[in-house]
């Protein structure tokens, strides 16, 4: 309504300014009518735009009245609703807190309960309590009236059931052993034994019988002065260059070099067979030709180690482990060379994980480089298992090689099948007649060994060793010893030989109880 007035006043105001104007030009005459006219015409634009401006501002006032009463209404409705939400909240509160009330009274009958069986459970415990001491007193006068009766102590009738228990439970478990065994034994040993059979049968290894002293034949007995020289000093040349001893004694028109290293000793035997046929021998001369004999034995590894890596399908070796598998050309085990050795167990792997199964190119990786190590245990400390295992690692090998490398003489936990297969390629090599030689000694005194452990059981009447140690036969009384106990005593005495004894392969030890009765009729 302001707005409304302030336009009437301001179009009475404009009104009263025309007026004076028109009369103002009235007195003025004919030459201030133009001025009127214009006057008037401006008077009547902003009349016009006052009514324009009026109703615009009416407009916008009736727009802001109905926006209000919009606002008004809106909160109104928004006033119902937190009502309405209050009053729904109230409600469910009511209802919580009714069921709070309920749930109270519960857990308060609740522990009534729990109170009263409490005080029960207490005079049940006095009562039970009572009982136990009762039974208490009974038992240890029972106890007193048995050993009364039987003669006994408590301790010592103890330990006689104990014993017998133990006894029982041997039995027992010698009749499940033995049950056992003669169910698995027909199909396993006849799979075992095709298994290994088909792979030896299909691998015919050489013989090889070396040694640690090498042999150099000499042209005349006067070239023995010469290797030694003015006051030793081309023998001290000859044996510091090459690390070997040279030995010459009255052996005929010959001198003898010895050493562990196999490839020290063959770099020796080329540089002097070098000497005497060139005749110069002199320290700047064995210096020299140390050398080439060096570098030639070098490339005669390398070459080695080529060979067998075609020879038996294994490709991706690391150059390195070529060399150091290429050295053990030059290294012998019992007489046996490794890395002939080496090359048999890598085929006889190979045949056995062929019958099993498996990656045959994996069994020949790891038979191959199982005593890898054995070329540098005169150089680093540890077992040469574990130390091939280290340097299969180093350059490269997966944890399957280098696990079977290291386990195959049980350094390691051998728990992987390659690991078993090396293992018995390694024993089926070693083991088979003529492979390895053994001093005499030894030898007897391992039969000695054999028989000694066997005779050393209660109930054992004789024992045979024999298939060259690799067989025992045990003769029990059976008087003294049933059919259950000799399986306990056949495993008993191979475990103590497995513990006690060193050995290639596996010993086969056998148990013979019989019963035999004799009459004469006279």
């Amino acid at each position: 309504m302001t707005a409304v007035f302030a336009v009437l006043a301001f179009v009475l105001g404009a009104g009263i300014v025309a007026g004076l104007a028109y009369f103002r030009l009235q007195k003025k005459g004919q030459e201030e009518e133009q001025i009127i006219e214009k006057a008037r015409k401006r008077a009547e634009v902003l009349v016009q735009e006052a009514l324009v401006r009026a109703d615009e501002i009416r407009k916008e006032a009736v727009d802001e009245a109905h926006d209000a009463k919009n606002r008004a209404r809106e909160q109104e409705a928004e006033a119902k609703e937190r009502r309405a939400e209050i009053t729904r909240l109230e409600q469910r509160i009511a209802k919580k807190e009714e069921s709070i009330d309920k749930k109270s009274d519960l857990i308060t009958a609740k522990e009534l309960e729990l109170q009263r069986r409490e005080l029960g459970y207490v005079d049940k415990e006095a009562q039970i309590q009572a009982r136990e001491d009762r039974l208490a007193s009974v038992e240890t006068e029972v106890l007193q009236r048995l050993e009364q009766v039987s003669g006994m102590s408590q301790d010592s009738a103890r330990e006689e059931l104990k014993r017998s228990l133990v006894e029982e439970a041997k039995l027992d478990s010698a009749k499940e052993v033995r049950a056992l065994l003669e169910q698995g034994r027909e199909s396993a040993a006849r799979e075992s034994q095709r298994i290994i059979g088909n792979a030896v049968a299909r691998y015919a290894g050489e013989y090889s019988a070396e040694r640690l002293v090498s042999v150099v034949n000499l042209p005349n007995d006067e070239m023995k002065g010469r290797i030694i020289g003015r006051e030793g000093r081309n023998i001290r040349t000859f044996e510091a260059a090459t690390g070997v001893d040279v030995i010459i004694d009255d052996t005929p028109e010959a001198v003898i070099l010895s050493g562990f290293s196999g490839v020290r000793r063959e770099v020796a035997r080329l540089s002097m067979e070098k000497l005497i046929s060139d005749g110069r021998i002199h320290p700047g001369r064995i210096e020299e030709v140390v050398k080439k004999a060096e570098s030639e034995v070098e490339a005669t590894i390398k070459a080695a180690g080529e060979h067998a890596v075609m020879e038996l399908g294994v490709f991706g070796l690391n150059p390195e482990l070529v060399k150091i598998l290429g050295r053990l050309k030059y290294r012998t085990s019992y007489g046996q060379n490794v890395l002939v050795h080496s090359m048999e167990v890598g085929h006889l792997a190979g045949l056995i994980g062929a019958e099993l199964g498996l990656k045959i190119k994996i069994c020949k990786r790891a038979g191959l480089l199982h005593d890898l190590g054995k070329a540098l245990d005169h150089e680093v400390e540890g077992p040469h298992a574990l130390i091939g295992a280290q340097y299969a690692k180093k350059y490269g090998e997966t944890q399957q090689i280098y696990d079977a490398i290291g386990g195959h003489h049980d350094e390691s936990p051998a728990d992987n099948i390659i690991t078993q297969i090396v293992m018995a390629a390694d024993a089926l090599s070693g083991a088979r007649p003529g492979a390895r030689r053994e001093m005499l000694e030894s030898y007897v005194k391992r039969l000695e060994d054999l028989e000694k452990i066997a005779i050393s059981f209660n109930g054992v009447e004789k024992a045979f060793a024999f298939q060259a140690g690799r067989e025992v036969r045990v003769l029990v009384d059976a008087g003294k010893v049933s059919d259950d106990h000799a399986v306990i005593i056949c495993n008993d005495i191979a475990k103590k030989i497995q513990d006690e004894l060193t050995f290639p392969g596996q010993i086969k030890v056998t148990v013979i109880r019989e019963m035999r009765t004799t009459a004469f009729a006279n």
